[in-house]
């Protein structure tokens, strides 16, 4: 089974910044999209960001893209969401997944796979 392993979530204050990690096992993913999503209490799975790691192009939520970014290294089949200037409402539980399809990367239908998820609070 693909396996992909999330670290470096935590409490920061506003202001701050906070990098999340997603290691892939068992299967690469050089030919595939690798998605980062959030999910508040009560509130809907939210797309952040994805990278094609074939042809590395990037997207980004709109209210997101200057203060999010996504990037990937390949020989560790990994993907990496670099956060800064956080805020409030950032606090989420966030999770990576990487999907074969480069099609509706913004859904999390598309995503086939799942970390296991990783609580970022922001504090004000």
């Amino acid at each position: 089974q693909v396996q992909l392993v999330q670290s470096g979530g935590g409490l920061v204050q506003a202001g701050g910044s906070l990098r999340l990690s997603c290691a892939a096992s068992g299967r690469t993913f050089s030919s595939y999209v690798m998605g980062w999503f959030r999910q508040a209490p009560g509130k809907e799975r939210e797309f952040v960001a994805a990278i094609d790691w074939n042809g590395s192009r990037l997207y980004y939520a709109d209210s997101l893209k200057d203060r999010f970014t996504i990037s990937r290294d390949n020989a560790k089949n990994a993907v990496y969401l670099q956060m800064i200037s956080m805020k409030p409402e950032d606090t989420a539980a966030y999770y990576c997944a990487a999907s074969s399809s480069s099609s509706n990367y913004f859904r999390s239908s598309t995503y086939a796979y799942w970390g296991q998820g990783t609580q970022v609070t922001v504090s004000s």
